[in-house]
């Protein structure tokens, strides 16, 4: 049956309800909500064939046949001023033998009907649910969509080939494509290569089901019989870890989640010493390439085996759509291109455009999956901060948004709906415990709060694995398993703050010496001095410079970015980035990590490149938006301003060497300026702010 269709034959007749069946008008009203589309169809007509008249979004996979159950609607009985009408419970049928015979994964709840499975005879109102929508809200698991109303890039198809003459002579492919038009209005323009050796098998019992792409409207994915699920894999490679979301491309549900650290790591810890062993090694570049390959078609692996648990029917033939973002240096290494220009001035990348190829290219098992890599911003910011920007939307946005990832290298985004500027600053290693003494991961055992005593310098900490604080009884007790085993970056940030505040470092950094007077915790390590938090881990003058050298690198970014957008202050802030999820916002502006602002305007955001990643898999709209967003970019290139130098000398003090933090004052209590920072500060660094538009 068609979806224009009109007449019934008495077989259909009698799976719709026939015995109710009444002669009755030759047209009716219907009206669904929430969209309030109404119009005047044809009577008889099922309620789906009515929702494709009035261009309502109903979901249906198997175009109206009763073996899918997407098109769920609600009848509506009463009196319904708004559109004049009266709705009875007689003018729909009654259930018949498709609804009693659905046996279908998506069961029938109370008090909802199969739009395919009654007929309109009757002036209806029909609410469908938010289940039963094409574009529908997703279903979030551990990645931040709020909002996001799914546009599917793919749309399932149930076919039942119309019965040809033997001697007809058409092949498979054009038998598909006339199907497709006459039940779906589909004009496909062609199959995908690797589909053609499939078409025999696929078609075998004259039933099947086709995936069609929108954006060119070819088909590229072909199963027999009735299959409801088409997959999406989006992944953000991150320098340190890889990080996937498994996704239903129609239904918008996230499967599953996943990640794994970069393989790459064990050829440098940041991504310039990555692109050093490339340059120093013949075929290093090669060696990278493979490594993260490889990490992707596992983690890709372990994703669908966790699909599997939930849809055993599900195999590497579901998954038709993968996308990737990921820094620079990681887009070209992913893709095979040589990372080296990206390590010297003028930085340039081989493209900036949205890549398209096959996911069997960049070593993942899919044999029917595309890939889409998102476009990069500039030569160090890359289709991570594009995704980013896409997930938390400062281009969206009235209020001035800083938007920053922080990793070991930060990425930085200023602005709102009028102008937006990105850079980036090599922070290092040192925000995920690299290059401090007692420095680790973010793994069980690892300290990641710190607090601080200001009269007796005692500290009390929490563990990762252990939701006690040191002083609280039971504590030793819950840790004994994983022990103490060092501070990860939160950890840091939130210990150096503390001893800042408490009097034991001073604005330029220095442990100061005289503080042993005060602690028998603060101990001379050479010609300097170190902070014990326990027995064996400490905080040394070597971790608080590392500390230093990387929120000034991060800082001056910020206050360049602030220069050239020819603003003096920010509404908000957003933390990305797995550190960032984890920062406290009142030790982050005591650091000077970031600029003064209203504490509460401070939050932390998550993996906002893997939330603008899966946004980008599940919206054709949103990938649209997201390419449009970064052509807007004006990028601005740290390593070749001349003022970053300067910038990032003064951003060396804690927690600013003449930036004013009246924010940061209201909510706690700051040692003195030096004498320094009080002779320089103030009034040269405040600019009139001024919209970002008006530059």
């Amino acid at each position: 049956m068609t979806a224009d269709s009109t007449a019934v034959d008495p077989e259909l007749r009698s799976g719709l309800g026939g015995e109710q069946w009444n002669d009755g008008p030759d047209e009716v009203t219907v009206v669904f909500t929430p969209s309030g589309l109404a119009g005047k169809i044809p009577a008889r007509s099922t309620a789906l064939e009515a929702a494709r008249q009035l261009g309502v979004d109903l979901d249906s996979v198997c175009g109206g046949l009763g073996i899918c159950g997407r098109c769920q609607v609600v009848p509506g009985v009463g009196e319904f001023p708004k559109w004049a009408i009266t709705a009875a419970p007689d003018h729909i049928t009654g259930p018949g033998s498709i609804e009693a015979d659905y046996r279908g994964k998506r069961p029938i709840k109370d008090g909802r009907r199969l739009g395919c499975g009654l007929q309109v005879i009757g002036d209806m109102v029909f609410d469908v649910p938010a289940e039963s929508q094409i574009h529908k809200q997703v279903v979030r698991k551990g990645v931040d969509l709020e909002g996001l109303t799914v546009d599917p890039m793919i749309t399932l198809h149930y076919l039942e080939l119309a019965e040809r003459d033997p001697e007809d002579g058409t092949s498979l492919s054009v038998q598909i494509i006339d199907q497709l038009a006459e039940d779906w209005s589909i004009d496909a323009t062609g199959f995908r290569f690797e589909l053609l050796a499939d078409l025999q098998a696929a078609t075998k019992d004259r039933t099947l089901t086709v995936a069609v792409a929108r954006a060119d409207r070819s088909v590229i994915g072909i199963w027999p019989g009735f299959v409801d699920r088409a997959l999406g894999v989006a992944i953000d490679i991150g320098s340190t870890t890889v990080a996937g979301h498994l996704c239903d491309l129609t239904t918008g549900e996230v499967l599953a989640s996943a990640g794994r650290m970069n393989p790459q790591i064990r050829f440098g810890e940041d991504l310039m010493s990555r692109v050093s062993y490339v340059m120093l090694n013949q075929g290093g570049d090669r060696e990278l390439t493979v490594a993260i390959r490889t990490a992707l078609g596992e983690l890709v692996a372990e994703l669908l085996d966790e699909g599997r648990r939930q849809d055993s029917s599900i195999t590497e033939r579901h998954l038709l759509d993968v996308v990737l973002v990921g820094n620079p240096i990681m887009h070209h290494l992913a893709l095979g291109i040589d990372p080296t220009p990206l390590g010297q001035s003028p930085f340039t990348l081989a493209t900036d455009r949205p890549v398209h190829a096959e996911a069997t290219a960049v070593g993942i098992d899919a044999p029917l999956a595309s890939l889409y890599f998102a476009p990069c911003i500039a030569g160090h910011v890359g289709a991570d901060t594009a995704a980013a920007i896409l997930s938390e939307g400062p281009h969206r946005s009235e209020a001035i948004q800083l938007l920053v990832d922080v990793g070991t290298n930060a990425e930085i985004v200023l602005g709102n709906n009028r102008r937006l500027f990105a850079a980036s600053s090599p922070t290092g290693p040192a925000f995920e415990g690299a290059q401090i003494s007692s420095g680790q991961r973010a793994t069980a055992g690892a300290i990641e709060r710190v607090r601080i005593d200001r009269s007796t310098l005692e500290p009390r900490f929490k563990v990762i694995g252990c939701e006690l604080w040191s002083d609280e009884h039971g504590f030793e007790a819950e840790t004994a398993a994983t022990g103490i085993t060092g501070i990860c970056g939160s950890g840091i940030i939130e210990v150096i703050s503390e001893l800042f505040l408490s009097g034991v470092i001073d604005t330029q950094g220095v442990i100061v010496g005289e503080a042993a007077t005060r602690s028998a915790r603060i101990l001379p390590d050479g010609r300097t001095f170190s902070y014990h938090l326990t027995g064996r881990i400490a905080v040394t003058q070597a971790d608080v410079r590392a500390i230093q050298l990387a929120k000034a690198a991060l800082r001056a970014g910020i206050d360049l970015l602030l220069e050239h957008a020819r603003l003096g202050s920010v509404d908000e802030v957003r933390l990305a980035g797995a550190f960032g999820a984890h920062i406290d916002p009142v030790h982050a502006m005591v650091l000077g990590l970031i600029p003064d602002c209203p504490i509460d305007k401070v939050r932390a955001v998550g993996n906002a490149a893997g939330s603008g990643a899966v946004r980008a898999m599940l919206s054709a709209s949103q990938r649209q938006e997201m390419e449009r967003a970064v052509d807007r970019v004006t990028k601005i290139e740290t390593a070749t301003e001349p003022r970053f130098q300067e910038l990032f000398v003064a951003a060396l003090a804690f927690p600013h060497l003449d930036a004013e933090t009246p924010n940061l004052a209201a909510a706690v209590d700051l040692p003195p300026r030096s004498a320094a920072a009080a002779e320089r500060g103030g009034p040269k660094r405040r600019r009139r702010r001024r919209s970002p538009a008006k530059d």
